[in-house]
């Protein structure tokens, strides 16, 4: 054997026992009077050995010259340390070694193989597979495969089938943009890699397995930011004979188990808040509800005072910082510069502190009095010490661009704390989503969502009012997962494509498969899916989810480690039947 026991399993219980450990050298500490420490490395702990002149001259003068990341096989016997370092679960002993055998030498790393290394980012993703070494990355991985391995418990016991869909399917333009593979055997045909399976898994449904589901890798082409991926992972679920209520409650409780399971913490039951509520009060559909500062209207309030900014604007909306009128100038002028910044688009910011002395002071203090001051802070239920913020506009930008001056301050208090989990179902979103240069509706989910019975007759005569049965599982102002009741029956489905102004070719060219198979009895099907990175991030308190994929891409959709996309040679394009044209 290799090994007796790993570098993460002796204590004080094994001392005298003979043991054979293998792993990677970690450090090596040499002593004065011919006394050398090596920390030697595994997956489970560190184990300290320790070599000695005065019992082996010949295996203290080996050990230095071990390097870092040497590959060791050592045995040795368990001794109790003289100076104990409690820090570590094999702290207490050390292995007094009598063989030695290197396995395998090792270049000096380009980084350290420690928890605070001195890699950058760029450097270890090259490297992944020696970041992958260091505890805190090999940490969040052994938390994916516990939360994947809960919730494959919690859905067997529930009698939900895991079934493999298809990887290589048809292209579906009306989403995301798809990855395409050219087939060799059908030249000019392409394959797509699934954003998601949704069309097999309500076939499964209409083949009668009421409850499936599949931790499932898919595919989307677009643009990158810290909680995306071209590839990543769904917890993907369906049933059927449920509605709305049997599927919240159902993954409601699969993730109070992986919460108890995997972070020993009980949350209570979610809160349940439709989309309207959530932009009049947060501008976000994902609302991070660990604190409160929701938007107030104040627009009627801030008429007739000549202040041409509030008075042309749509929507005059703020938020009110609790123990914030102590921002100075500079800190202020720092959320005006954010507030500006392209990706929110705010033209400014207006600011009202609320003085200890009872006074109010203000950045348009040239155009409204203290009296109407006075009356923002109290619908503001604004308190000596309070810091108002107030942003105007349209009014859906505007709100967006409240949410997003919300977080930044909520941030800056401290008030975002990543041990603390608030979860909630966003419930009744908009069905479809009109864009105004194409002059056609979208789907704001999918083309298969079920609207809500009551709001279908308006499907003729206001289709941009229709509510969804969808909804999204948020925690923390993360979507973790979402999902909607399916549309079941073939009329309204035709209905639906011809809102969104499919015609009849386009629809059977597209989905017709689906159509078809919904003609032979389709039951009544809902479902959902979760995004596991962003799940196991939240779990791990990390602000992007690459740091829980084993081999993320960087923020340009590229693998720096094994040098993809590449170039492809010239022959297999001409199996391909491609030919490539780089416009500069």
């Amino acid at each position: 054997m290799y090994r007796t026991h790993t570098c993460g399993e002796l204590n004080i219980a094994d001392a005298g026992k003979e043991v054979t450990l293998a792993g990677w050298v970690q450090a090596v500490r040499k002593l004065g009077g011919g006394v050398t420490f090596v920390d030697l490395r595994d997956r489970y702990g560190i184990t300290q050995l320790s070599f000695s002149k005065d019992i082996d001259n010949e295996l203290y003068e080996q050990s230095n010259r071990l390097g870092r990341e040497y590959v060791l096989q050592v045995t040795g016997k368990v001794e109790e340390r003289s100076n104990k370092n409690m820090n570590r679960s094999t702290g207490e002993i050390e292995i007094i070694v009598n063989k030695l055998v290197i396995l395998n030498t090792s270049e000096v790393p380009p980084f350290t193989i420690e928890d605070n290394t001195d890699g950058g980012d760029d450097v270890r993703m090259k490297y992944r597979y020696l970041d992958l070494r260091r505890d805190t990355v090999r940490h969040n991985l052994e938390l994916r495969h516990r939360i994947a391995f809960e919730t494959r418990r919690y859905l067997d016991e529930r009698q939900f089938l895991e079934v493999e869909t298809p990887v290589l399917i048809g292209s579906t333009p009306e989403g995301a943009r798809d990855f395409v593979v050219p087939s060799r055997m059908n030249p000019g045909e392409f394959y797509a890699l699934p954003q998601s399976p949704q069309l097999f898994k309500q076939l499964l449904m209409v083949s009668g397995f009421d409850r499936y589901f599949q931790i499932v890798k898919c595919f989307r082409d677009e643009d990158l930011r810290a909680d995306r991926q071209p590839e990543f992972t769904q917890i993907d679920c369906e049933m059927s004979y449920v509605n709305q209520e049997d599927v919240l409650n159902m993954f409601e409780g699969m993730t109070k188990h992986l919460f108890k399971k995997v972070k020993g913490i009980d949350i209570p039951d979610f809160p349940r808040m439709t989309y309207a509520h959530a932009i009049k009060y947060y501008g976000s559909d994902k609302p991070d509800t660990r604190f409160g500062m929701e938007f107030v209207e104040i627009k009627d309030l801030t008429e007739g005072k000549d202040f041409v900014v509030f008075d042309s604007s749509e929507y005059v909306g703020a938020i009110c910082a609790k123990g914030a009128a102590s921002y100075t100038r500079k800190q202020l002028d720092a959320l005006i510069d954010f507030v500006k910044r392209p990706q929110i688009g705010a033209k400014g910011l207006v600011y009202v502190r609320y003085e200890a002395d009872g006074s109010l002071k203000s950045s348009v203090d040239k155009f409204y009095a203290p009296e109407d001051l006075k009356k923002w802070a109290e619908r503001c239920q604004a308190q000596p010490g309070d810091l108002i913020l107030i942003i105007c506009g349209e009014t859906e930008k505007a709100q967006k661009q409240l949410g997003e001056l919300r977080l930044e301050v909520g941030s800056q208090l401290g008030l975002r704390n990543k041990d603390v989990f608030n979860c909630l179902w966003v419930v009744d979103f908009p069905l479809l989503e009109k864009d105004e240069e194409l002059g056609r509706f979208f789907a704001k989910h999918h083309p298969f969502t079920s609207p809500k019975e009551e709001d279908i007759p308006l499907l003729d005569t206001d289709p941009g009012a229709v509510r969804a049965n969808a909804y999204d599982m948020v925690i923390n102002g993360v979507e973790v997962g979402g999902g909607s009741v399916r549309i079941y029956n073939s009329q309204l489905q035709n209905k639906m494509f011809q809102v969104l102004g499919f015609t009849e070719e386009k629809a059977q060219a597209q989905f017709g498969f689906l159509m078809n198979a919904f003609k032979y009895g389709a039951p009544p099907h809902a479902g959902l899916a979760f995004g596991l990175d962003r799940l196991v991030s939240l779990f791990a308190g990390l602000d992007s989810i690459r740091d829980c994929i084993a081999f993320p891409k960087n923020n340009s959709g590229r693998d720096v480690m094994i040098d993809a996309p590449a170039v492809l040679d010239q022959s297999q394009l001409d199996e391909l039947n491609l030919k490539v044209e780089i416009k500069e």
